[in-house]
């Protein structure tokens, strides 16, 4: 069996994470794996926490890194992040999402809510996305900056025009800090 190659977003995406090897680390919208593979390649003492609405692809993912997952250093949920009850989990050091459209779509703040609520204190939120027009990067930069700063976090988008990339990344405000 051949395996696909990974797409260039997604080494993008996680290299953008700056994963350190003990991280918690937690990703929407995990899909099959294919980012969750490169994250617990780089999170060697840490752990990660994949979710997806789909049972298809939960499964395909817990195949696809099946020796991390039986060592206890990754987990899939089958559940949106709003029914997927993290409050008791230990806090995670990274969130991130790739091409999870809730976060531009419509008003995030449910959603950022929780994310808040399992950060770290200094945790950092990424999204990142790969739209099909590359013209659409800076409106996409907007729309996420405005929304999380709106929900109490601070924002910085970084922006790959020659690759069609955006991420955005997240961290919680803190009073003085604005948001």
């Amino acid at each position: 069996m051949t395996v696909p190659a990974v797409p260039h977003r997604l080494r993008w995406a996680v290299k953008s994470l700056a994963l350190r090897p003990a991280d918690r680390v937690l990703e929407i919208g995990c899909g099959r794996g294919v980012a969750a593979a490169l994250v617990c390649e780089a999170v060697t003492e840490g752990a990660y926490v994949g979710l997806d609405r789909s049972a298809t692809a939960v499964a395909a993912a817990r195949e696809r890194v099946s020796g991390h997952v039986a060592s206890g250093r990754a987990e899939f949920v089958h559940a949106s992040l709003a029914d997927a009850r993290l409050s008791g989990a230990p806090p995670f050091d990274t969130v991130f999402a790739v091409n999870v459209n809730l976060f531009w779509t419509r008003d995030p703040g449910p959603e950022l809510a929780l994310i808040k609520g399992v950060l770290v204190p200094q945790g950092t939120l990424w999204l990142c996305y790969e739209p099909p027009s590359g013209e659409r990067l800076r409106e996409l930069a907007e729309r996420l900056t405005a929304a999380l700063t709106a929900h109490g976090f601070t924002a910085a988008p970084v922006v790959d025009p020659a690759a069609g990339l955006l991420g955005v990344s997240g961290r919680p405000a803190h009073i003085g800090e604005g948001g």
